[in-house]
């Protein structure tokens, strides 16, 4: 692995163009002072919005709050606020690393000096944009938060609109439309045959939609989302489940039945074998239930916590957010894609265990809804997508740092947690804890777990070798 914060480059793609300028765009000087003076706010423009961000991500319901929906929104603030970034970097002569998708932007003149807030009004109007067309039900919400960091008027003139941040929302906008995320179609697979996915039987709530019908699993066709940096979902999905291709050969394998047995033993409500650590780590990364941040919320929140215990400048915190939400956006639609799109679309213990009838026929997960009935999610077991998010995270983060042994406080917002914060000592706890909190919770087998952690992993690595790359071989790194 590869620092992106000192020592060499990792592996490099081409080098970008120098002098490019964006079709259309003339250059001026870019300091042109805002309308107000700024609030002077201290904190990192990125980690600010972050936390806006993921305030949408709790007020999301339905499909809207699925991991891979969430994931993909993180993708495309955290790629918008880069490249606006990268456009400042470029224009001023200090650009390391190359823009998501496009050449840099450049948008002032040779010898122009940038205002002492330009960098942080280019984020912020950036965002401000970003979130509020991914999220018009919060608008409001979204206005205040502006209002509060800069003290304008999110709908104030600024010469950077028309400069910098309308050719970026635009630049990702065209990447992203007809990615095939808002694909209505409902389920409409095998639920009969023992082995395959079938609702798992919970009634709607207040807060959570149900599982009593083939069409309420959430999002089956994000697998076939176009990834940011992937070249398909499928890319590095295993052939098939442990070489099973048929329902009848993977039930009737000893392998099932001690995948079975296991969480039977270790996931139930009752369990007299899971370890008390067991179950502080199934809470503390649970996020299944609407009102938390969700898994992806989770994950970006301890980028920014990351990002803080190393000081890390403006920019390179905007690149390891890009980074981080890249990946975790294709992890979620190569989770999905080995969920739906694979020979076998693997039940839930529950549906499993319960079928083996007698003493198992009324078994129930540790995991539950916020009255505490038993709660599974309305998808496929097979591969973990906690597993999938956590291992592509660790993942992003190793190559970023070069290392993997540094120690954080990580939070949780779960309403079971018994624990708020856990000292982390590395980044591959992370991916660890996160592949088998599922099992501990009794909602995944461990080869869900287990295949799912790998599929992450290799996510992580694809992302890092090629995307946001180093724009010259020999150019010095870090600060």
């Amino acid at each position: 692995m590869k620092s992106r914060v000192g020592g060499r480059p990792g592996r490099l793609r081409a080098a970008v163009v120098a002098g490019a300028l964006l079709a259309g765009l003339s250059p001026v000087v870019a300091g042109a002072p805002p309308a107000t003076a700024a609030t002077g706010h201290k904190d990192d423009p990125t980690q600010y919005w972050n936390k806006v961000l993921l305030q949408t991500f709790r007020n999301a319901r339905g499909w809207d709050a699925s991991p891979g929906k969430l994931s993909r929104s993180g993708a495309i603030v955290f790629a918008a606020i880069y490249n606006a970034e990268s456009a400042y970097q470029y224009t001023y002569g200090t650009l390391k690393y190359e823009p998501y998708l496009n050449r840099p932007l450049k948008y002032a003149g040779k010898h122009s000096r940038p205002a002492p807030d330009e960098e942080e009004r280019l984020i912020d109007r950036t965002a401000y944009r970003i979130i509020s067309q991914l999220y018009p039900g919060d608008q409001a919400y979204i206005d205040a938060q502006y209002r509060a960091r800069t003290g304008r008027s999110p709908h104030s003139y600024d010469p950077l609109d028309r400069l910098v941040v309308d050719p970026v929302v635009k630049q990702i906008n065209k990447a992203r439309a007809g990615d095939g995320s808002d694909n209505p179609d409902v389920y409409s697979g095998d639920t009969t045959t023992p082995g395959a996915w079938r609702p798992t039987g919970e009634e709607a709530t207040a807060d959570e939609g149900a599982c009593k019908q083939p069409s309420d699993a959430v999002t089956p066709n994000w697998g076939k989302v176009k990834p940011f940096v992937l070249r398909s979902g499928s890319q590095f999905r295993p052939p098939s489940l442990r070489g099973f291709t048929s329902y009848a050969d993977l039930v009737a394998s000893p392998e099932y039945a001690a995948q079975v047995d296991e969480v039977r033993r270790l996931g139930a409500v009752d369990s007299t074998e899971r370890t008390h650590e067991q179950t502080v780590i199934g809470w503390f990364w649970d996020h299944d239930l609407n009102g938390t941040f969700h898994p992806p919320g989770q994950l970006l929140e301890l980028t920014g916590t990351v990002a803080k215990k190393f000081k890390l400048d403006t920019y390179e915190t905007t690149h390891l957010f890009a980074l981080s939400a890249l990946s975790l956006a294709d992890a979620g639609i190569a989770a999905w894609d080995s969920k739906f799109d694979s020979p076998i679309n693997e039940w839930r213990p529950v549906s499993a265990i319960q079928a083996t009838g007698g003493p198992n026929a009324t078994w129930q997960p540790l995991s539950a809804d916020r009255s505490g009935a038993p709660f599974t999610p309305c998808f496929v077991a097979w591969t973990s997508g906690h597993a999938n998010f956590t291992g592509a995270w660790a993942t992003a983060m190793q190559h970023f740092f070069n290392r993997d042994d540094v120690s954080f406080i990580a939070h949780s917002e779960d309403p079971h947690t018994l624990e708020s914060y856990r000292r982390i000592n590395s980044f591959s706890q992370v991916a660890e804890e996160g592949e088998f909190s599922r099992l501990y919770l009794g909602v995944h087998f461990r080869w869900d777990a287990e295949d799912g952690r790998e599929i992450g992993t290799n996510v992580g690595d694809y992302v890092f070798a090629n995307a946001l790359q180093p724009t010259r071989r020999d150019q010095p790194q870090g600060h």
